[in-house]
């Protein structure tokens, strides 16, 4: 019996049939990657994923009958059952359109023009429970967003339900997720180790009942633990 870890079931949603072949190419060469299955449009990603169950959903934002943001918040949003992770992949660098996938459920998000290593490393991000944004794009994008994701009449008291459920050093970690840091920055900032830091995101996801890092993030600009930025 192998102790070896399964691959990563990835679903290739696109409506350009060279796009999804490039895709299922490029990431069927990985040993650590098994494409599940193909969509060409909202409707067909949405079925193929709640019946194949992939662990990575990459997904296109403009498709016929049902764009890539609605089919990521039925296969992703807060009513979705067994979420898979998504990683939107588009040609249009729009901050709404990120900010839209995001709120949605997605866990990344890349340009379709991103090297091959980049898509693959993307696919094994998210995989994880990370964000796939750089801390620049974090701090710019839900700093730009804050004040549509702040509800002004109840970040204090959102803020103050926080700030009771987490210890101290998690808030500190929390903080640095917002600012964009990865674990290994986190723990350099911090003076803590990798496996450390590990633990308490886990933690921190666990206790706000949050799934992934990208949620971590939207959740500290919402109830005002990091200031917007203009």
């Amino acid at each position: 019996m192998s102790d070896a870890p399964q691959p990563v079931r990835v679903l290739v949603c696109d409506d350009q049939a060279l796009v999804r072949t490039g895709y299922v190419t490029i990431f069927s060469a990985q040993p650590d990657i098994e494409v599940v299955g193909e969509a060409e449009n909202g409707h067909e990603a949405v079925e193929a994923a709640r019946r194949l169950r992939p662990d990575v959903v990459v997904m296109d934002i403009r498709m016929p009958l049902l764009d890539g943001i609605q089919a990521t918040r039925q296969l992703a949003g807060p009513d979705a059952q067994f979420p898979p992770k998504v990683l939107v992949v588009t040609t249009f660098n729009v901050d709404a359109y990120v900010y839209d996938a995001l709120r949605a459920g997605a866990s990344g998000f890349l340009l379709k023009d991103a090297p091959p290593a980049e898509l693959v490393n993307g696919i094994r991000t998210v995989a994880r429970g990370e964000a796939l944004l750089a801390p620049a794009v974090t701090r710019h994008l839900i700093g730009h967003f804050a004040e549509h994701l702040r509800p002004a009449d109840t970040s204090r008291s959102a803020r103050e339900d926080l700030v009771r459920a987490l210890t101290p050093r998690e808030l500190d970690v929390l903080r640095q997720i917002a600012e964009g840091l990865s674990n290994a920055e986190i723990a350099a900032a911090l003076f803590i180790t990798p496996e450390t830091v590990k633990t308490y995101v886990s933690r921190i996801l666990t206790k706000l009942g949050l799934r992934d890092r990208v949620q971590a993030v939207v959740l500290a600009y919402r109830v005002g633990l990091i200031p917007p930025t203009d």
